[in-house]
């Protein structure tokens, strides 16, 4: 069975490209979301294996989402999305319970090995 993916970023292009990789990786998208608020929502809604969330968005943060989700469900599996000038806030995140990250631009291989962590637990 495909992992069920729900992708977070506030950049429409960057959603794109996030879900051309998972999907040629054999991920299924459940959904997307554009902030924080909505992230929390989807995941509520449908429940997917791994979220990869965007750090810096508008509204509600990705870590403030992060927070919420992780409360919701403590087993909640989130990748974090960064710049690679986002180390403070990463740090907080693998502290919150993120279980990996991925540095923009992406790699297929990058988002590969951390989708297979996620998965392995």
């Amino acid at each position: 069975m495909a992992t069920r993916v729900l992708v977070v970023d506030d950049a429409k292009f960057m959603r794109h490209m996030l879900k051309g990789i998972l999907t040629g990786l054999g991920c299924e998208i459940v959904g997307e979301a554009c902030d924080g608020s909505e992230a929390c929502a989807k995941y509520k809604e449908l429940h997917p294996d791994v979220v990869t969330m965007d750090i810096v968005m508008p509204k509600v943060t990705g870590i403030e989402a992060l927070k919420q989700i992780r409360i919701d469900d403590p087993k909640a599996k989130v990748v974090m999305i960064s710049a690679i000038d986002q180390r403070e806030p990463l740090m907080e995140a693998l502290k919150l319970g993120a279980v990996d990250y991925v540095v923009k631009p992406f790699e297929k291989d990058r988002v590969q090995e951390a989708l297979h962590r996620v998965m392995a637990g």
